[in-house]
């Protein structure tokens, strides 16, 4: 008869503070709940501004820099779209995942020489650049600071960026004996660049249906012959309009610089974007 009251007893208890729990979650606000759910994800685009500049060296010559955004202009075929989410494992342990791409692809009549490793294309030549580059993410954060209303991390991850620039056009090819020859060249190189970032996040309810969040990621390193730079710093504000879905606005500045001597990308590219984001807000 004991061990059955005892066992009820047990029953009432776990019931009562599942209860009390539950409760508790369903007193969040919705922009706390931002804060204290497991799994939060951002999807949105920009109305932004980049910045390319880079130098390809040619094979006994080493050239001058090229700004893709001045010789080119802005183009009409032009997709920017970054995609964030974070899982929670535990209320201090989370693991964050983020993906960036931003396609640039315009043709023009240019005004002055561009010299491509070992390919010149002319001045007044109809040239098409593509611009595509793309950021992989995968980070750990640790809640250092917590309440219902705010919470600090500190995060250690890794991004994958790969850049892959395209000139297409009528094209004088220099070998390294002097030679030259003329016609349509496509000339393709990539950067593939794996760099370390660390970084701190912080988010803050400070209304019943308002975030406001920043972040920021820095490193330098010289790994495998890339030497590579990052800075990734980003503010936005999210309004929570229902329980578990939201719409922002937010500013993004991201630079990063390489060089390398590698086979597929002998030079330097410095590229960076600043902007308006637009993003939707899940969490659940």
């Amino acid at each position: 008869m004991r061990e059955s009251m005892a066992s009820v007893g047990r029953f009432l208890l776990t019931g009562a503070l599942l209860g009390a729990a539950s409760l508790a979650h369903a007193q969040l606000t919705p922009a706390q709940s931002l804060i204290q759910d497991k799994f939060v994800m951002n999807l949105g685009g920009f109305i932004v501004g980049t910045d390319v500049t880079a130098h390809l060296n040619g094979s006994s010559s080493t050239n001058p820099d090229i700004d893709f955004d001045q010789t080119f202009g802005d183009g009409s075929d032009a997709t920017r779209v970054r995609a964030d989410a974070l899982w929670r494992i535990t209320p201090n342990h989370h693991l964050r995942f983020l993906y960036f791409n931003n396609t640039h692809d315009v043709t023009r009549a240019i005004d002055r020489n561009i010299v491509w490793g070992d390919y010149t294309f002319h001045a007044g030549a109809t040239v098409e650049s593509k611009t595509k580059f793309q950021i992989w993410e995968l980070a750990y954060e640790y809640a250092f600071w917590r309440t219902p209303d705010v919470e600090i991390s500190g995060s250690l991850g890794v991004h994958y960026m790969k850049l892959s620039q395209q000139l297409s056009g009528t094209a004088t090819f220099t070998n390294g004996n002097g030679g030259t020859t003329t016609g349509f060249t496509r000339k393709e190189n990539t950067v593939p660049l794996p760099l370390p970032v660390i970084g701190v996040r912080a988010a803050w309810a400070f209304a019943p249906q308002w975030v406001l969040e920043g972040q920021g990621q820095v490193f330098k390193a010289d790994i495998d012959g890339y030497d590579g730079r990052i800075t990734d710093l980003r503010a936005g504000v999210t309004w929570m309009f229902s329980r578990n879905f939201g719409a922002g606005v937010g500013y993004n500045r991201f630079v990063t610089t390489v060089e390398t001597s590698k086979e597929k990308f002998d030079g330097q590219v410095r590229l960076g974007y600043s902007g308006v984001q637009l993003y939707l807000t899940g969490s659940f």
